[in-house]
């Protein structure tokens, strides 16, 4: 956990540097006192140094896999000209007219590698879900390979679920997914009637707040407030289409959590101290995680060690005592075979 946790951090200081410099060189160029010699001294290729130079030797140096310390060198270096382009006085800059027009052109070729790589992902995971291949693993695999493990895979894994679920909900089958005994959640308290609801009331509200941000604010504001409401009703109908397909399944030995299309979690069995039925609302922790749509959970799991940083678990299914007995009887056998 330390190491995780080390690297984790020096991971981000590339970007910290980043943010250190611009607010430093930033109070350096746009004020007039004695470190700059009252705006004589505004020569840009002081921040050039650090932006350039030991940015990117930064990048390399913090983050092991090479390919990806490429690619975050090119993409600090561009937001690190971008920044120069504000924070440099117009009249000290000489080379960096030329940076400017030159990170659009990097940009547009990191775009076209993300393009690429995008394009392979979804190549291999629409491969894998025709071969009738576990919808989790067709989807996390490729991204694995190609970014490593990671909160960066982790983010991608979501996003490229919900296009999975939003596109090809039809091709995945629950039977397709790891464990023998798979558990519904989605009818409990009527969790998908209120997802689709809730896509009926965005799709409506949808062109009306349009028109009256259009008219009464701006059209920019329009644009960007449709935009962030057309990602959320697709999220809402990915996360309907996912309720009712994507299970709680129970395996030989591991539970494994999965609710719409968030990240799955995978519990041992003999990771469980306790499981049992449960009544009432549970409130926030951070020792506690609910997978719950709707209504009250009414299955709580304690675990006899903590997984990241989590001891109780709260869920919501629709047959939650034969969840229970299942998973009791799994771990009886468990512990016959020792």
């Amino acid at each position: 956990m330390p190491n995780t946790l080390a690297d984790s951090i020096k991971q981000k200081l590339p970007l910290l540097f980043l943010l250190l410099i611009s607010v430093s060189w930033g109070f350096y160029y746009q004020g007039e006192h004695w470190l700059n010699d009252y705006g004589v001294a505004n020569v840009e290729w002081l921040y050039l140094i650090d932006a350039l130079l030991v940015l990117p030797l930064l990048c390399f140096i913090c983050i092991k896999d090479k390919k990806q310390a490429a690619i975050k060198a090119a993409v600090l270096c561009s937001l690190a000209v971008l920044v120069g382009s504000y924070i440099i006085p117009a009249q000290s800059k000489l080379v960096w007219h030329y940076l400017e027009s030159g990170r659009y052109l990097l940009v547009a070729l990191f775009l076209l590698f993300e393009l690429a790589a995008v394009l392979t992902v979804y190549l291999a995971i629409r491969s894998a879900l025709k071969q009738q291949a576990e919808p989790d693993l067709a989807i996390s695999q490729p991204i694995e390979r190609l970014l490593g493990k990671g909160i960066t895979a982790d983010i991608l894994a979501f996003e490229t679920r919900l296009w999975t679920y939003l596109l090809f909900a039809s091709k995945i089958k629950p039977a397709q997914f790891q464990g023998d005994k798979h558990f519904s959640y989605h009818v409990k308290d009527g969790a998908q009637t209120n997802a689709q609801g809730f896509i009926l009331l965005i799709a409506l509200e949808l062109p009306l707040v349009h028109l009256f941000l259009h008219f009464a604010w701006s059209p920019l504001a329009a644009n960007i407030v449709s935009g962030l409401t057309l990602f959320s009703l697709m999220f809402f109908i990915a996360e309907y289409r996912a309720m009712a397909i994507r299970p709680v399944s129970i395996g030989a030995e591991h539970i494994y959590i999965r609710y719409g299309i968030f990240n799955r979690r995978i519990i041992p069995l003999a990771n469980i101290f306790v499981i049992r039925r449960h009544k009432g609302y549970v409130t926030r922790s951070s020792d506690s995680k609910r997978y719950n749509f709707a209504g009250e959970p009414n299955i709580a799991i304690e675990l006899r060690q903590a997984d990241d940083k989590i001891t109780y678990l709260y869920l919501g299914l629709d047959q939650p005592q034969a969840f229970i007995d299942c998973v009791q009887f799994n771990m009886q056998c468990n512990q016959n075979k020792d």
